[in-house]
Order: structure tokens, then sequence, then C-alpha cells
């Protein structure tokens, strides 16, 4: 119990991760939740850091890509604690937007 409040670049935890077989290091990439663990002021400053740069590679992308051409999607946030990831907004397809439009002019299913 004591062990689980541990800095993660403790000695104590260093040596339990680094006795992980390959298949348990996946297993727990797979499951992790930054958004739980507590953040020092440092980490925070760093997220902020890192989330700056990602935004001024999208810009530098997007300036220098064609105005036909597609951009690519802003970059999500690096997750931090007690925030879940961002949801993505649903994309109104054409289907959907002609059943929609018949469902407006009366025409229920």
């Amino acid at each position: 119990m004591f062990i689980e409040h541990l800095p993660p670049e403790s000695h104590t935890m260093t040596a339990l991760r680094n006795e992980l077989t390959l298949q348990q290091l996946a297993a727990q990439a797979d499951k992790g939740e930054p958004e739980k663990a507590p953040w020092s002021q440092q980490e925070q400053l760093l997220a902020a850091a890192v989330d700056a740069i990602r935004r001024l590679e999208w810009t530098l992308i997007c300036l220098n890509t064609d105005k036909k051409s597609k951009r690519p999607d802003p970059p999500e946030p690096m997750r931090r604690p007690g925030a879940g990831p961002v949801k993505k907004k649903a994309t109104l397809t054409d289907t959907s937007a002609n059943r929609l439009f018949e469902l407006l002019q009366g025409g229920a299913a």
C-alpha cells in the first residue's frame, strides 16, 4: 500500500518496473491513466510546454500546407490529473444529414 504512493522515479519503483516482463509492461501501458495520478507543479509546467510546442508545430504545418490540401487535426493536449481524454465531436455525414432533414420535414420513421 505504501509502495503505491512512492514517486515513479524512486529506487523501489524502478526496481519493480525493471522486473516486469514485456507483456506486463505492454499491459500497463494500455491501461495507463495519467489523469488519475498526482502531478507536481514541475510536471504541470512541462505538460504546458509540451502542449505549446505541439500547437506551434501544428501551426507551422498548417501554414506550409496548400490551401486545397487537407490539414491535420489540432493536437490534443497532454492528459492531466482530473481531466479525461478529449472527446471527439460527432461529424454529420451525408446520410445522417439527409435522415435529419427527412425527420424535420415530418417524415417519422
